[in-house]
C-alpha cells in the first residue's frame, strides 16, 4: 500500500486504497460523453488509470479505439475489448503516440508532486503532435464543501468524510461508499490546485490549455506546446 493511502471493503484493494470491486460496480457517468464531444470519432486513445473499465467499455462502445493502462492487474482483468496494459503510469514509456491520453480520476492531484510530474511527463510523452491531452480536475469546493453525499440513482450513497492537511500543501482525504450489501472505505491523498498552479504544472510537462470543456473547469483540454522554428 502506497504511504498515506488505505482502502477497506470485500475484495482486492490497490495500492492507492482503491477496491477492485467497487470500481467494477461504479456506474457510468457523463465523462464518455465530455471526452466524445472533444475529441475526433474513432480516436486512438491511451487512458491512464483505467481501473475495471468504467470508462473504458463505453468509449469502446462509441467507436473508439482504446489502450487502457492501470498498475492493478486485478483491475485490467475486469476491462474487456481493450488492449491492456500493466503498469505504473509514471514509468510508463510505449514507443507510439496517440490521438488523445486521457488522466482522469484527478489523478493530476496526486500528493506527491514527482508522481504527478510523472503522470504528467507521461502524458506528454505518449501524446501525438496534433493530439490532445484529456485531463479530469477536482472541483473547486472539493477540499472545503465536507462533509458531503450524494445518493447515486443506481443504489448506493458516496459521501466524502474529510479532506484534513497533513503539511505541505496536501490532504488527507477520506471517502465512504455505501451500497445496499456493502462498504467500501478508502484515504487517499490529494494535493489541491488553484488553476494557476495547474496551469503551471501543465507548462512544466510542456503542455498548454486548449480549452476548458466545462463550465466548473473540471475538464481540461491541453495540447502540446509546438516548439518555435
Amino acid at each position: 500500500m502506497r504511504a498515506g493511502h488505505e482502502g477497506t471493503g470485500p475484495g482486492a484493494i490497490t495500492p492507492d486504497g482503491c477496491a477492485v470491486e467497487l470500481y467494477a460496480r461504479l456506474p457510468v457517468g457523463e465523462e464518455p460523453e465530455i471526452i466524445a464531444a472533444a475529441v475526433p470519432p474513432g480516436a486512438r486513445i491511451l487512458e491512464l488509470g483505467s481501473g475495471a473499465g468504467r470508462m473504458t467499455h463505453p468509449l469502446r462502445e462509441r467507436g473508439f479505439r482504446v489502450t487502457a493502462v492501470d498498475e492493478s492487474a486485478a483491475m485490467l482483468e475486469r476491462v474487456r475489448g481493450a488492449r491492456t496494459i500493466c503498469a505504473p503510469i509514471e514509468d510508463l514509456r510505449l514507443d507510439e503516440t496517440f490521438d488523445v491520453v486521457l488522466l482522469a480520476s484527478f489523478l493530476v492531484h496526486a500528493g506527491d508532486v514527482e508522481v504527478r510530474r510523472g503522470l504528467l511527463r507521461t502524458c506528454a510523452r505518449h501524446v501525438a503532435a496534433d493530439g490532445c491531452v484529456l485531463i479530469q480536475r477536482e472541483g473547486e469546493d472539493y477540499h472545503t464543501d465536507l462533509p458531503r453525499e450524494r445518493v447515486d440513482p443506481s443504489g448506493f450513497t458516496v459521501r466524502i468524510r474529510s479532506a484534513e492537511p497533513v503539511g505541505d500543501g496536501v490532504h488527507e482525504v477520506r471517502a465512504e461508499y455505501e451500497f445496499p450489501d456493502a462498504t467500501w472505505t478508502q484515504t487517499f491523498l490529494a494535493r489541491p490546485l488553484t488553476r494557476e498552479q495547474f496551469e503551471e504544472a501543465l507548462a512544466e510537462a510542456g503542455l498548454r490549455v486548449d480549452r476548458y470543456l466545462t463550465e466548473d473547469r473540471v475538464w481540461v483540454r491541453a495540447a502540446p506546446v509546438q516548439e518555435s522554428a
